[in-house]
């Protein structure tokens, strides 16, 4: 009796999916129910050249293969510091231990700075999780939703006894970043071709974002990262401006501030000026 589509697509399923070897995937539970091992030759028949277990192992290895594929699209940086051999061994590992959920493999990537940052053994390990942090956050903000951005028109609108209480609103597709290691010049390095870009620890600020469909990012000294951090995060402008002109060391003066502010403006970091109703 031929055996049941639905059955067997199930079963594929389930021995594409499963970690470790072809003869685990063939002989693990979820497969068993669907297709006992003693069936598999028959419904899997060898060739001339290859046995059952070699001719699934195509499937999964082409299988294990684009999600690979997948994972170098979002991953870049960690890509070209670990190379194909370690690259491919880090995927393997991630997915055994993380298996797609989702008929999309744009969230695939996800888990995979957690699995650098706990798993034994990984050279350069604060470097690679920073890294791929940053490619993460780079993906998710290219995925998240579109905003209009503040125009001239808005901000000449508001009344100058309004704008030390004015709270501003960010775009969907930003993220202020304070970081370790200088993660985006190595991308951008990456980028340019240069084949052993500097991954020195240094500490430093930025602000990813996406603009006209492309992310960037722009790097923030300490005090413009404290401002903006506080504007992002709801603080009112005259709040926050005090507190960096108040910064000790760090402060900095207030043609400094607004230059910077005018800058973020005309990039587009912002969407809407929020106004505190008048009591």
């Amino acid at each position: 009796m031929a055996p049941d589509l639905g059955n067997t697509q199930k079963w594929m399923q389930a021995v594409i999916l499963h970690p470790g070897s072809d003869r685990q995937a063939v002989d693990s539970a979820e497969a068993r129910k669907l297709v006992p091992p003693s069936r598999f030759p028959r419904l899997i028949r060898p060739s001339r050249t290859l046995d059952s277990f070699d001719r699934i192992g195509i499937y999964r290895g082409m299988y294990l293969a684009r999600l690979q594929e997948a994972l170098e699209a979002d991953y870049p940086g960690l890509r070209h510091f670990l190379g194909r051999k370690r690259f491919s061994d880090l995927v393997r590992g991630y997915v055994d231990r993380y298996p797609s959920q989702s008929y999309t493999l744009n969230r695939l990537g996800d888990g995979l700075p957690e699995f650098i940052r706990s798993s034994p053994g990984i050279v350069r390990k604060d470097f690679l999780y920073e890294l791929a942090r940053f490619e993460l956050l780079m993906s998710r903000l290219f995925d998240a939703e579109e905003s209009p951005v503040l125009t001239p028109e808005a901000i000449a609108a508001v009344p100058p006894e309004c704008w030390e209480t004015a709270r501003l609103k960010p775009v969907a597709a930003l993220s202020v970043q304070a970081l370790r290691y200088p993660v985006g010049a190595y991308l951008e390095a990456v980028r340019q071709g240069n084949p052993k870009p500097a991954t020195r620890r240094k500490n430093h600020w930025a602000v990813v974002y996406r603009r006209q469909f492309a992310l960037r990012w722009l790097d923030l000294s300490r005090p413009g990262y404290r401002l903006l951090h506080a504007l992002v995060n709801g603080v009112p402008l005259g709040e926050a401006l005090s507190g960096v002109l108040r910064g000790g060391r760090h402060s900095v003066g207030e043609v400094q501030l607004f230059s910077w502010f005018r800058g973020w403006v005309t990039e587009g970091l912002f969407q809407a000026i929020e106004l505190e109703d008048p009591a």
